[in-house]
């Protein structure tokens, strides 16, 4: 019998172990992200990620201002990662993906899975980890162990984009939803912008890898996502996400029938203010091309933004708590 969440199918097997062992492996010299920095992390060694063998946890809550079908009724149950891949010089959680003192709020696989078993308690929808292109064996190891002590929580992948699709592989039959940035078709504004080297090819690849697994998205009826891919793509300002070429790429490789959810919530916060052409929302004109731009992609499934969205999604994580609601 096919077991919901997918991971469940993998338990009793011992594959679910087995899955976690082999991406531990991976921090052997790190091959985890696209980066292949090959520092050896379960050595406690930092790189890009300033990341050693624990994954660092900044925050978690029961988060209610993700996509209707990710926070539904009792909200996403998330865990904030600490530090991150990406250098994005707008990043809204920058205050953990960029300025987090390495070593801070390392948790142990045990102490990780007590923090998904901990959202679960509080009635949420699903295991949402933000930010896990870096600690995916982590995050993979601790899921093993709280699948083992009832964990029933389905989990969502919500990540920059810049992930590994070999890393990818091997969570074949562990994620049911993939929520992935795609942020930009131009490889140049890649490299300005988030510091990442091929960030194109690698998130195009990873999001074939993520369609192959779990397929289009798909809803239950009380409006919560139990499976599938939904892209998210922040419009940035003077064209820098290049959207119209973004959406057609999602179109051309996955079909009309891809989910998408474009976002109009750009702040000029961390470095943009101070950036020539990111030091400003974006216009209500600038939003209307990008609707349609949708729309020419011929994408209906998903979701769009009103223009005031950018002052609703900002995150405080210097607060005690929740850093969304005060």
């Amino acid at each position: 019998m096919t077991m919901y969440p997918s991971y469940l199918n993998l338990l009793d097997s011992g594959e679910l172990d087995r899955r976690a062992r082999l991406l531990l492996g991976l921090l052997g010299q790190c091959t985890v992200c696209p980066r292949n920095c090959r520092v050896k992390r379960l050595r406690n060694q930092r790189a890009v990620c300033e990341t050693g063998r624990w994954a660092e946890v900044a925050s978690w809550c029961v988060h209610r201002g993700e996509e209707p079908c990710i926070s539904g009724t009792e909200g996403s149950g998330t865990v904030f990662f600490a530090h991150c891949n990406l250098s994005c010089l707008y990043c809204q959680n920058h205050q953990i993906s960029q300025q987090w003192p390495p070593g801070e709020g390392a948790r142990t696989a045990e102490e990780l899975a007590d923090i998904y078993l901990d959202l679960q308690r509080q009635g949420v929808h699903n295991l949402n980890w933000v930010s896990p292109s870096h600690v995916v064996p982590q995050a993979v190891e601790a899921l093993a162990l709280a699948a083992r002590n009832g964990l029933r929580l389905p989990v969502v992948y919500n990540s920059n984009g810049y992930d590994s699709a070999e890393t990818l592989r091997l969570l074949d039959g562990v994620v049911d939803i993939y929520l992935p940035d795609l942020k930009y078709a131009d490889e140049a504004s890649a490299d300005e912008l988030s510091r990442a080297v091929g960030y194109v090819p690698n998130a195009q690849a990873a999001l074939a890898e993520m369609w192959r697994q779990v397929g289009s998205l798909k809803i239950d009826e009380e409006g919560v996502a139990r499976r599938g891919l939904l892209v998210r793509h922040l419009v940035l300002p003077n064209g820098l996400s290049q959207t119209r070429e973004v959406l057609a790429f999602l179109s051309e490789s996955f079909g009309e029938g891809v989910a998408v959810s474009l976002m109009a919530q750009f702040y000029p916060c961390h470095q943009a203010a101070s950036h020539p052409l990111l030091g400003r929302p974006i216009g209500s004109g600038e939003y209307a091309r990008a609707l349609q731009a949708l729309e020419e992609a011929g994408i209906t499934e998903g979701y769009v933004q009103e223009l005031s969205a950018p002052g609703h999604y900002l995150p405080d994580f210097s607060r005690d708590g929740h850093p969304f609601e005060t």
